[in-house]
């Protein structure tokens, strides 16, 4: 039960630091990047939801804009926990552009929320970070979750390693690591 609350916390962590931080920029102004700001600075909302709606349907968008703002809408939605339908919009922009890391990521994240495919998790962000995502540390530390979670102890270290070299202010990888005990063979 310890262990089920502490990864429930870190899960906490990963949705407040994580996605958000993982949003795809949206340059200009108009309906996206108003959804790309939402998603970008933690305002979900209905406000938000009809930018991004509104985005999709009227703003004149390249089509890795509107990968974009897919992805930034599955933001929102992961931050109200409908993990259903972020995903659902990373698939999306993944349709669009394949090769967009932040859907990657961004989907690892809420397949992990939504439990009982970490192995999958880590399959989607090990892409993520294989097409260089614009926070790798997120994606390293996700990634770290998934294999602790999976029991892989060796390679959820590794990740926690990283993302903490990557980003040596953000606490949480740190924190993780201090759970840790290296013994030299």
């Amino acid at each position: 039960m310890m262990k089920r609350l502490r990864f429930a916390a870190v899960l906490t962590v990963l949705t407040a630091a994580g996605a958000a931080d993982a949003a795809v920029t949206i340059l200009g102004d108009g309906y996206a990047r108003k959804c790309y700001e939402a998603a970008e600075f933690n305002r979900a909302g209905r406000a938000a939801f009809a930018d991004c709606d509104s985005a999709l349907k009227f703003d004149k968008l390249s089509s890795s804009e509107r990968a974009a703002t897919h992805v930034n809408r599955g933001i929102l939605f992961m931050q109200g926990r409908d993990y259903a339908n972020a995903i659902a919009d990373y698939d999306t922009a993944l349709g669009i552009d394949d090769d967009l890391a932040e859907a990657y990521v961004n989907k690892g994240i809420a397949v992990l929320h939504r439990g009982g495919s970490e192995t999958l998790a880590v399959d989607l962000l090990s892409q993520g970070i294989a097409l260089t995502p614009s926070r790798p540390e997120i994606a390293l530390y996700a990634r770290g979750v998934a294999h602790e979670k999976l029991g892989r102890v060796r390679e959820a270290y590794d990740d926690y390693r990283q993302a903490a070299a990557l980003k040596p202010d953000w606490a949480q990888p740190a924190h993780e690591l201090t759970r840790f005990k290296v013994i030299e063979q």
